[in-house]
């Protein structure tokens, strides 16, 4: 958690300065000296070449590029050698691997989406891999006598396997339903084409989750429009009317107050929630602060609220922010930095906030200034 930490204080301090740098991808790949090695961006259906470098005798390699979101790229050699990466706009991503098998023989550091994109594909590969070997059991003793028994084990362990791999990539997108990641959780395929997850509940949050956060990304779009395939397939009328509905998209946090007692996100269902992530020692935070109080005295009594979670590490620089800035809404935060919140929420800069409706949708997001109050006075005239 620590590291963790640390890494988000770095971006902090990053966006703090005013500016958004460039992200890179270098590192060593061994056996690749004299070879190009390229960057695209990936798009639904095509890519754009973004850079490339030969590499060094050394295997070593840096590409640069621009994101001002989190954005899916191709680091190749080529059409059959490359993986696939999940780039922010001011990470610096270091890619260790082997030439001969890259895809399968690589690490990556510096890029959480990247880690989690890497995290999907090794647990599919190792699947596919298991379901391979039953196959290969059932083509190799068809002629045994015990076969048809054999048959059914194997065809029982079979069936197990796909359904545990449902279940983990499941999983995966309600822990990360703000991460692009898991877009590609919910476009893995069978052999037959079908997708994996056809759970419907899953890709609604995630479509829901992700619009909020990206309504511009074409794989976002594209998500959308799989899901409303799939329910057309399955001639469902009303759960096509699902994936527009507006209801909860946004992840439950539960914290401890300044007195110690847990306080959920979730209790305050009922009233728009103004969900702020800040810290005592931060100045932009600071800054915030009596913004979020004149806003709070204006809209509180028509049903606003604020559920603000502290990122600080000091117990006592959050009590003394909080004394000293009148901030009398609720207030958690573990003294940790929050770090699963943080994550949660995609959190990558500080003072940022999500206002969320009476059913905890995601109605808007980074509100600073006077667009707190014109976005309040939208909701609650």
């Amino acid at each position: 958690m620590k590291k963790l930490f640390f890494a988000v204080a770095i971006l902090f301090l990053l966006y703090s300065c005013g500016e958004k740098t460039n992200f890179s991808v270098s590192g060593t790949i061994n056996g690749a000296g004299g070879k190009m090695i390229y960057l695209n961006e990936l798009k639904v259906g095509s890519q754009i070449p973004v850079d490339s470098v030969e590499v060094s005798n050394k295997g070593q390699f840096e590409l640069k590029g621009n994101a001002t979101e989190p954005t899916f790229y191709l680091l190749k050699f080529n059409d059959n050698n490359f993986v696939t990466l999940l780039l922010d706009s001011t990470e610096q991503a270091t890619v260790t691997g082997s030439y001969k098998n890259l895809p399968s023989d690589y690490t990556v550091k510096g890029s959480l989406g990247s880690k989690l994109v890497k995290e999907l594909n090794t647990h599919y590969t190792d699947v596919k891999h298991q379901l391979d070997s039953l196959k290969n059991l059932f083509n190799t003793h068809k002629g045994d006598a015990a076969y048809d028994s054999e048959r059914k084990q194997w065809n029982d362990e079979y069936v197990a396997l796909k359904n545990k791999h449902a279940a983990y990539l499941k999983k995966f997108v309600m822990e990360h339903p703000f991460s692009l990641s898991s877009v590609m959780a919910l476009y893995q395929k069978w052999d037959d084409g079908n997708f994996i997850v056809q759970d419907l509940h899953t890709m609604k949050v995630a479509a829901s989750a992700l619009s909020a956060m990206y309504p511009n990304s074409s794989q976002v779009k594209a998500l959308h429009s799989n899901t409303l395939d799939i329910m057309r397939q399955q001639n469902n009328q009303k759960m096509t009317q699902l994936i527009k509905q507006k209801g909860q998209n946004s992840p439950n946090i539960t914290l401890p107050n300044p007195e110690g007692k847990d306080v959920s996100l979730s209790s305050m269902r009922g009233k728009y929630v103004l969900v702020q992530f800040w810290a005592g020692q931060n100045r932009d935070s600071r800054v915030m602060n009596p913004v979020l109080v004149a806003n709070y005295k204006k809209y509180h009594p028509k049903g606003f609220d604020i559920y603000q979670v502290s990122i600080d590490t000091s117990r006592t620089a959050w009590l003394n922010a909080i004394q000293q800035d009148h901030l009398t809404w609720t207030n958690v935060g573990d003294m940790k930095g929050s770090v699963q919140a943080v994550r949660n929420y995609n959190i990558q800069t500080i003072p940022y906030n999500y206002l969320l409706g009476k059913d905890g949708s995601i109605l808007a997001k980074n509100l600073m200034g006077p667009a707190l109050n014109n976005t309040l006075q939208k909701y609650l005239k």
